[in-house]
């Protein structure tokens, strides 16, 4: 019993800890379109990253983007480039840094920013995120952006 608690603990610790180092959206540094520090501190997950990926209330890729590992979500978009091999075209930092904001790698690119929170009108309240502090909030977290581009990098041909 005592065990668990110290894991239930240290798991809380370690998840205020990732929470608190987070990068906030204004603060992220992009150097030709590519972000090379972490925006938490904290590995992707990457079987969560799938997750956001494939679903329509969170990411939303496949929206835009086809994946084969995604067979069970049905109706991926075109709009897109295909996302296999994702993880063999770009690094780790040029994936966090297409997640986070495309544009800064792809001028004309129509993909949202997940990672942004100025410099832009949002169509209404309902993708604004949740905004917690009555701030407008990303798309995607810092620890979401991470689990996406974990995943991305397992995306090989």
């Amino acid at each position: 019993m005592k065990i668990f608690g110290i894991a239930a603990v240290t798991a809380g610790f370690v998840a205020f800890t990732a929470q608190a180092e987070s990068i906030a959206p204004t603060a992220v540094s992009y150097t030709d379109g590519a972000v090379a520090q972490s925006l938490t501190g904290v590995a992707g997950d990457v079987a969560n990253g799938r997750i956001i990926v494939g679903d329509k209330g969170q990411g939303n890729c496949v929206a835009c983007h086809q994946v084969s590992d995604l067979v069970d979500v049905p109706w991926h978009g075109e709009i897109g480039p295909m996302l296999d091999g994702a993880g063999e075209r770009w690094s780790e930092a040029e994936l966090r840094g297409i997640v986070s904001n495309a544009k800064m790698m792809f001028e004309d690119s129509m993909m949202p920013s997940f990672y942004k929170t100025e410099g832009f009108t949002r169509p209404g309240d309902g993708y604004t995120g949740k905004a917690v502090t009555g701030e407008i909030q990303p798309i995607l977290s810092a620890q979401q952006i991470e689990d996406v581009v974990a995943y991305l990098a397992t995306l090989k041909e």
